[in-house]
């Protein structure tokens, strides 16, 4: 298997080091979608959507005033998923399969690209795209994002141990792929695992907002964290999940990289070390 990492979108909301942790705070800090695409034996996986190619020419629309107004996405191109997967010499029609961690905008939003692909999630988050608790759930899903009629895989909570991870989900047609639940910053909140043959790659979504989160002794920047919790939907599972996260970092860091979606630092260290 062959993992190339894709940025497919930058946002800059403000306040520097306060978000990003790097230095400065009078300026916009930088975080970004990081997506995988996987050349496997059965076609192209792509892993996360980033915000789609609609957030060039109508970012409103596609991503919502508030996320605009919020968090200053790029409006670039070069950043879809499309672009790149050109880029690299393929099809974007060739990509078979998608898998998500969840069905936020900025990690479902480029669903629309794919319309041919079939899309593989946890069966509790399309349950709260479909069926949402309340408004606040509802209000964090993009119904145009969806409206093109995605072709839906789900999974159910039950499945086999990985790592001390427990009801972990082989995906239907997707070899070396497992799906791994990890609810908190929503009910249906999975991570993504990836065989790559040189060891496991763990796309941990937003389960943690910052790769300090994964260290002995965690830390994330104070208005990433603020917000961290105000997006969360279940507290005591997100705060069990980053703790189990950690351990696995701790315990089995050797055989599994963990990364948090958002972490452009953390991209960068990846991408480079998918490049030599």
């Amino acid at each position: 298997m062959r993992v190339h990492h894709l940025n497919c979108g930058t946002m800059r909301p403000i306040g520097g080091k306060l978000i990003d942790g790097k230095p400065g705070l009078f300026r916009r800090a930088e975080l970004i979608c990081h997506c995988l695409l996987l050349e496997t034996g059965n076609g192209l996986v792509l892993i996360e959507t980033g915000v789609g190619t609609p957030t060039v020419t109508r970012p409103v629309e596609w991503l919502g005033a508030g996320f605009v107004r919020l968090v200053h996405p790029d409006s670039d191109d070069d950043l879809s998923a499309t672009t790149q997967i050109r880029k690299l010499g393929f099809d974007p029609a060739d990509v078979r399969d998608i898998v998500l961690t969840h069905l936020d905008l900025d990690h479902a939003g480029g669903l629309v690209d794919f319309p041919q692909a079939r899309v593989h999630v946890h069966a509790r988050e399309l349950q709260a795209l479909e069926k949402p608790i309340d408004r606040k759930e509802a209000s964090r899903y993009r119904k145009v994002q969806f409206d093109h009629g995605p072709v839906w895989r789900s999974y159910r909570a039950d499945g086999e141990p990985w790592f001390g991870f427990d009801a972990v989900r082989e995906l239907e047609g997707v070899p070396d792929v497992l799906l791994i639940p990890l609810a908190g910053h929503t009910r249906g909140h999975a991570g993504i695992a990836i065989d790559t043959g040189d060891g496991w790659l763990l796309n941990a979504g937003d389960a943690v907002f910052h790769g300090g989160e994964l260290e002995r002794k965690p830390h994330i920047p104070a208005a990433l964290g603020f917000f961290e919790s105000y997006m969360q939907t279940e507290k005591t599972a997100r705060l069990d999940n980053q703790r189990r996260l950690r351990e696995l970092v701790s315990n089995n860091g050797a055989e599994v990289t963990v990364f948090a979606a958002h972490d452009a630092t953390a991209f960068e260290r990846l991408s480079q070390r998918s490049r030599l």
